[in-house]
């Protein structure tokens, strides 16, 4: 699994000219299911995104998290971060996880997340997308599970 995360000051994605999600201040996270994923994989990774401190304090440190600053979510599904380019130029994205497998933990995600968090809003599993946002800091942090799971 793998959570792309940008602190922004607001975000919104649209979806065939309708916006279907949007929010201020919080995170933007895309999210990319792959092969072997679970919901305890799922439950260490949002429980790591939650306990990332990387909003600024009374005195300027990046010492406080999403929930101290009342932030909110925007969670995007995102199989492409499974793109394997180590050969050629067009992308194989064999390691992403099977669809319907990655939509349950998809939801999943959101669901657990709204557990936490007052505002979560999502885009649509499967739908092309068009996604705004205005990223604060630049503040961008990559989440692998490959990394925090093992």
């Amino acid at each position: 699994m793998k959570f792309v995360i940008q602190r922004v000051s607001k975000a919104s994605v649209t979806a065939e000219g309708d916006t279907v999600g949007r929010i201020g201040r919080g995170f933007l996270v895309l999210a990319g299911i792959g092969n072997g994923d679970t919901v305890e994989t799922a439950d260490r990774m949002i429980r790591k995104m939650l306990g990332l401190r990387i909003f600024s304090d009374e005195n300027g440190k990046t010492n406080l998290d999403l929930k101290s600053v009342d932030g909110q979510l925007l969670i995007i599904s995102q199989f492409t971060l499974y793109a394997d380019c180590r050969r050629g130029n067009r992308p194989s994205f064999i390691n992403a996880g099977d669809p319907g497998l990655a939509n349950q933990l998809y939801r999943y995600i959101v669901d657990k997340c709204r557990q936490e968090i007052a505002v979560v809003e999502e885009g649509i599993f499967g739908a092309e997308m068009e996604v705004a946002l205005v990223n604060d800091g630049p503040f961008t942090i990559v989440l692998d599970s490959e990394e925090i799971c093992h």
